[in-house]
């Protein structure tokens, strides 16, 4: 049994393909018996939900870039308090679909920002990090090609230079925090993928002694 808890994220831009590699991850954690707990941002929680039915409603455009980054963090807040921290001290495994590299990425980026994103979140996190980050790296061009033939919600619908923006803003993230985000082609076959962020994810495991 792991001697603690583990919480993975998953970041990428918008067609990247992170539903389909958090399904396969999880089936896989809990084939080796490891107790999985899947989530996403926002949303998580029935308070979280709320504010991601806001946040994503396209009805409102006039939404501004802090109120904005301010509804992304107290959603993540209700996430960590009411589901993330309490599932890692109780030794599961946490897959969560974005986290705070989100916020950097599309707001301190995307939204032009800057820090102020970082400090807002650090009341939502409470100090709390993923042990490991899957960065699926895809072309915006080629992200927003695959999610064409569905509604977009609010953030999809922005423009391509927006979501550039956002790529350039994960990039960084990748340049910065190395040992922690592991930046994958989201090009290649679903499979490839997997077995990348597998054999990752079981180091990350063997590093903390958990096995």
């Amino acid at each position: 049994d792991m001697k603690r808890g583990l919480f993975i994220t998953f970041e990428g831009g918008d067609g990247s393909g992170k539903s389909t590699q958090i399904g396969l991850l999880t089936e896989y954690m809990e084939s080796q018996g490891y107790e999985t707990v899947v989530t996403r941002e926002p949303g998580g929680t029935a308070i979280s939900e709320s504010i991601r039915q806001i946040l994503l409603d396209r009805n409102n455009s006039s939404m501004l870039p802090i109120t904005e980054t301010m509804l992304y963090a107290a959603a993540r807040a209700q996430l960590v308090g009411e589901l993330i921290r309490p599932s890692i001290e109780q030794g599961k495994v946490v897959i969560c679909d974005r986290f705070l590299d989100s916020s950097i990425a599309y707001q301190a980026y995307g939204r032009n920002l800057g820090d102020a994103v970082q400090q807002i979140n650090s009341y939502a996190i409470d100090g709390l990090m993923p042990d490991i980050t899957v960065y699926l790296r895809i072309d915006p061009g080629i992200g927003r090609e695959r999610i064409s033939g569905r509604e977009q919600d609010r953030i999809e619908a922005e423009s391509e230079a927006f979501h550039r923006r956002v790529s350039d803003g994960y990039e960084a993230l990748c340049r910065l925090d190395p040992d922690r985000i592991i930046s994958i082609d989201a090009s290649r076959t679903i499979e490839a993928i997997h077995e990348e962020i597998r054999g990752r994810v079981d180091r990350k495991i063997r590093e903390l002694g958990g096995l």
